[in-house]
């Protein structure tokens, strides 16, 4: 017939009968791209049976339930060790796809028991298992047995397949992860590169394996700071995508959840937001309610609305990230130190310190267990720390955390990565608050050289870098300096940020604050309460900062 269709949807007609309806979209005749498509997709889809190739193309498209009912059907009829290996994998490939990680495991184990006894040990099926198994440790957080088993599955591709053959760019692709989890950025992308240049030269330009190393290769750029060749990346995949998927595909979700995260690290908090729901849309129709991937759209979302200084909206998210990840995965897994800290840093920003510390150091616990001693997270999690004590007043404590803090993140990142811009931020702000005003300089404008190289002239973290300059110059007793850089803070956030944001009545309280000490008191009040207007939207009626700035205005009207 000559006709070239896209596969839509696949459901089964009757449940009493293996029978399938298949819906397809007629393209143009002459789309040459999709007929290459569909061939590579016919060859990757091969199996020895007509089911077995069913089954293939169910995993591809994301219809787990549907290859789950087939599968185990099929294991019934097994009649012997090499079929019930096959399925086994099979299974196992199901329960990954819906993010069940340990039943994963269980079923590729039975697989491998099976090959290991029949097969040689440079056999492909033996590498293929090896692979799975590592995928599937990948998913429960154990790097260091994800790389042992990635490790395993290299050595016998490359001793038994061509230097070209997609399946070892696979390999490549895999260990990249692990390595990009792991804070280690250079290894991770030495890795998803080798699995680029094979892709390019064996695939066809808009296969969705070359989309993922798009994806991957945005990632680590996007982990490095490197925020515009995230995008390019990301974006590169993303046109790929469209066309080689149906709309509703997690694949297209993980992008969109990646692309968020690019946005919301710009401080573009509503382009953020509108990746982030996109992302969630899909993963709410394709996925069980408790998959991880789920977890993982609730906890972006509600870093986007703690960004925006909405806490409430942020704790709400976080939440429900946290009581998927609680049933899914193992108690020492990274993403669970993720929830634990996200929580945490809601509750200090609420000012319920003992809150905070609680949850910083429940995430402090895993990832000392989970991750190598220099991994960036573990960095975090000594900053978040760093961060409560400071606010409770105990700088030496303060200073001690965010000094771990930056020397993992002087190992681990590149010397204009944004994190380490915030690290300095952090150390300047304890010397401020201990009086050590040129120590605090110091640091401040190490912070704020790297966040004018690395960051949009409208970011955020610029105006917290102008307002901490203008704090110092202010504690020196130079009110025109003072006044200067708060107002260049307050430029910025006035366009970046929503209208009650808590950094928004920041900038009012220290300008109100500086012209009071100029005398200026009619100004300093006009100031102070479109502070306080704000905070009383914004934080719970008790918080120390609302107490603090309506002792300001007090003391400003006795004056007056």
């Amino acid at each position: 017939m000559h006709t070239v269709f896209r596969i839509d949807e696949i459901r089964q007609v009757d449940k009493k009968c293996p029978l399938y309806q298949v819906d397809l979209k007629l393209t143009s005749d002459d789309d040459q791209q999709l007929r290459r498509l569909t061939d590579r997709i016919r060859q990757e889809t091969s199996g020895s049976t007509g089911w077995h190739r069913m089954g293939q193309l169910l995993l591809k498209i994301g219809q787990f339930d549907k290859a789950e009912e087939l599968y185990t059907a099929l294991l019934e009829q097994a009649s012997n060790d090499s079929a019930k290996a096959y399925i086994y994998n099979q299974l196992g490939e199901m329960k990954n796809g819906k993010g069940q990680y340990t039943e994963a495991a269980s079923f590729y184990e039975m697989s491998l028991e099976i090959y290991r006894r029949t097969l040689p040990e440079d056999h492909l099926s033996l590498a293929n298992i090896y692979n799975n198994i590592g995928l599937a440790y990948y998913n429960m957080g154990d790097y260091s047995k994800a790389v042992e088993f990635h490790k395993k599955t290299i050595k016998i591709k490359e001793k038994t397949l061509s230097p070209d053959d997609p399946d070892l760019a696979l390999s490549y692709n895999n260990i990249g992860g692990v390595y990009n989890n792991m804070g280690d950025y250079s290894k991770a992308l030495e890795f998803y590169e080798k699995s680029f240049k094979i892709r390019e030269k064996a695939l066809p330009p808009n296969h969705p394996d070359l989309a993922q190393s798009y994806n991957n290769i945005g990632g680590v750029y996007n982990y490095m700071g490197d925020y515009s060749k995230a995008l390019e990346f990301y974006e590169k995949a993303h046109k790929i995508l469209e066309k080689a998927l149906p709309s509703n595909h997690p694949d297209l979700a993980i992008f969109y959840n990646n692309i968020g995260q690019v946005y919301n690290s710009m401080g573009d908090y509503s382009k953020a937001l509108e990746f982030y729901e996109k992302s969630y849309k899909i993963y709410e129709k394709t996925l069980p309610s408790n998959h991880p991937h789920l977890a993982t759209s609730y906890n972006s979302i509600g870093q986007v609305y703690n960004n925006m200084g909405d806490y409430s909206k942020a704790l709400e998210f976080y939440e429900k990230s946290f009581k998927i990840r609680e049933k899914a995965l193992p108690p020492n897994h990274p993403d669970l130190a993720q929830s634990y800290n996200n929580i945490g840093g809601v509750y200090n920003y609420m000012g319920d310190y003992s809150k905070a510390l609680e949850f910083y150091e429940k995430a402090h616990k895993i990832d000392e267990k989970a991750l190598p001693p220099n991994h960036p997270e573990l960095a975090t999690s000594y900053n978040n720390i760093g961060a409560v004590y400071k606010n409770m007043g105990d700088y030496s404590k303060a200073l001690e955390f965010y000094e771990k803090s930056h020397k993992i993140f002087e190992k681990a990142l590149p010397s204009n990565h944004p994190s380490l811009a915030t690290s300095y931020s952090n150390i300047g702000e304890v010397y401020n608050d201990m009086g050590d005003y040129s120590k605090a300089l110091e640091f401040y404008e190490k912070s704020h050289k790297i966040r004018e190289k690395a960051l949009p002239s409208n970011h955020p973290h610029l105006a917290t870098s102008y307002n901490n300059i203008g704090a110092v110059y202010k504690n020196m007793g130079d009110y025109s300096k003072t006044l200067e850089f708060y107002e260049k803070s307050h430029k910025i956030r006035e366009k970046a940020l929503p209208s009650n944001h808590p950094d928004l009545a920041n900038s009012y309280n220290n300008i109100g604050l500086v012209y009071g000490n100029m005398g200026d008191y009619s100004k300093a009040l006009s100031f102070l309460e479109k502070a306080l207007s704000i905070l009383q939207k914004s934080l719970p009626p008790n918080h120390p900062y609302i107490i603090m700035v309506t002792n300001s205005i007090n003391n400003v009207k006795k004056k007056m």
